[in-house]
């Protein structure tokens, strides 16, 4: 396939159009100085940056209407952007041109437990909800990583997923309508409070589509009950091999955990260091395992999964005794990747997908890669569903170890899809894996999903050079020069 040259966006940027974007949402919350721009040079996926031309703080969908509108007539590309925690240069400005910040839309509008629904902007940070919701009886289940400072825009770009989505499901699973402006300017509904009723499912469509259909302006959220009863555990493991084989045994026995989650030697190192839970150093794994239900019922899941994993080598199995004790383990989990710092001053987090079963083989398979590459890999990831993270450690001021860890990724990328999995399970393709979409789908497959995207982003405005290998000239042409191995996968 080769990249659409067609009415492509020219990123030039005139003081006229900055005059006409300082009119829409006011000189305050319009940033075009050099160094206020360099924070937005990129997201968690710091290998790839671009500065972009300016950056605006909508409050209303009206403003992102005239924004768009605007950069329609000046033939200049625009981006959003949520808190920026993606992983994979999601909302890396390629190419340049305007980047709406939603960080600023971040009202819950409405809470609706009778109907079991919320209604949020973009820009609400997810544990907000989770906190507005405290004491209701109920809660929004996907619960990313980054829930402290991810949003639910940004989780509905990328379709993230977190620990208890094994149980819950992934985001799609709880969006049940949005409204977007277009990449032409108007403002959209799809689905609503009762869900997309008899027609296609368009808004599991937009889920995942990483910003390139349009951009978020309001969601209807599900809210769901808690569970009656939870019960939490720490199981202690001397091998990876038998921590594997016991998330396999765990899933084989029909139970279904409302969160299965492997840490590796190298992650509870650094927790430990950082939280001083009482982690055993000389563990080679730990699983986080939590069962929720009617009372009656978590107490036998939990005595089956502690004789399980006994059985396949744990050395010790530990159940939280308090709901204090409980939130130190979750607060353990969701705070790794915070804690990698004092590991390394960079770090890269890949996401890929295996089935359950090739778990050991995949993990044997990044020991190799970072043994090979000099390059040191810890894992902590949902162990459940096989989607893994691996976090590769080093120093992006020295060039030779960031070509190293590119090396080490893609390698660990096309194993994952060797082995019947997917190069994404949560944090999207955006610029990182590009080179990958040829593998993982036809030629066919691609000239569809195209199609698709150029119902709903017809110019290529909106989000160039992201998802597809048909992205446009400006976005794969920054990608090709900037990665001269992946240039050649292409």
């Amino acid at each position: 396939m080769t990249a659409a040259t067609s009415s492509q966006p020219t990123c030039v940027i005139t003081p006229e159009f900055l005059r006409d974007l300082a009119r829409i949402v006011g000189p305050a919350r319009l940033l075009s100085s050099e160094d206020e721009l360099l924070v937005y040079e990129c997201d968690g996926y710091i290998v790839e940056k671009n500065v972009p031309d300016v950056v605006v703080f909508p409050e209303t969908a009206d403003e992102i209407v005239a924004i768009v509108k605007a950069c329609l007539a000046s033939d200049v590309p625009f981006v959003p952007r949520g808190a920026g925690t993606s992983l994979a240069g999601g909302c890396l400005p390629v190419g340049g041109g305007v980047m709406i910040a939603l960080t600023k839309m971040r009202q819950i509008l409405e809470i609706n437990l009778r109907d079991r629904y919320a209604v949020v902007e973009p820009g609400v940070v997810n544990i907000n909800l989770t906190r507005a919701l405290a004491g209701s009886g109920f809660h929004y289940a996907p619960d990313p990583s980054s829930q402290g400072a991810c949003t639910i825009g940004g989780n509905i770009a990328t379709n993230s997923g977190g620990p208890h989505t094994l149980k819950y499901g992934v985001t799609v699973n709880h969006v049940i309508g949005i409204e977007f402006v277009t990449p032409d300017g108007d403002l959209v509904q799809l689905g609503g409070p009762t869900g997309r009723g008899n027609n296609f499912d368009l808004t599991g469509l937009f889920v995942g589509s990483e910003g390139t259909f349009g951009i978020v302006t309001k969601v209807w959220v599900k809210v769901v009950r808690n569970p009656a009863a939870y019960r939490t555990m720490l199981a202690i493991f001397d091998s990876i091999d038998d921590t594997t084989q016991a998330i396999s045994n765990i899933i084989g026995a029909g139970i279904v955990p409302a969160a299965l989650e492997m840490m590796d030697k190298g992650i509870v190192g650094a927790l430990e260091e950082a939280f001083h839970f009482g982690f055993p150093l000389d563990a080679e794994a730990v699983l986080l395992i939590e069962v929720d239900g009617l009372e009656v019922a978590v107490d036998a899941e939990a005595q089956t999964i502690t004789q399980l994993c006994k059985d396949t080598g744990a050395r010790e199995v530990r159940l939280s005794q308090t709901e204090e004790e409980r939130a130190l383990l979750w607060k353990c989990r969701k705070q790794a990747f915070g804690a990698i710092g004092r590991l390394s001053p960079s770090y890269c987090t890949q996401d890929g997908v295996v089935p359950r079963t090739k778990v050991p083989e995949i993990l044997r398979f990044i020991a190799e890669v970072s043994e090979r590459h000099d390059i040191r890999v810890v894992n902590v990831f949902h162990a459940g569903d096989g989607n893994l993270h691996p976090i590769l450690l080093f120093d992006e001021r020295d060039a030779e170890q960031i070509k190293r860890v590119m090396l080490a990724s893609d390698e660990i990328l096309s194993k994952c899809i060797d082995l019947g999995g997917s190069v994404t399970g949560e944090h999207g393709i955006g610029v990182e894996k590009i080179s990958f979409m040829n593998r993982l789908f036809t030629e066919e497959d691609l000239i569809v999903m195209e199609d698709v995207r150029k119902v709903f982003n017809p110019s290529g405005h909106c989000s160039p050079g992201k998802l597809l290998p048909t992205a446009g000239a400006c976005g794969m042409e920054h990608i090709q020069q900037s990665h001269p191995s992946r240039r050649a996968a292409m």
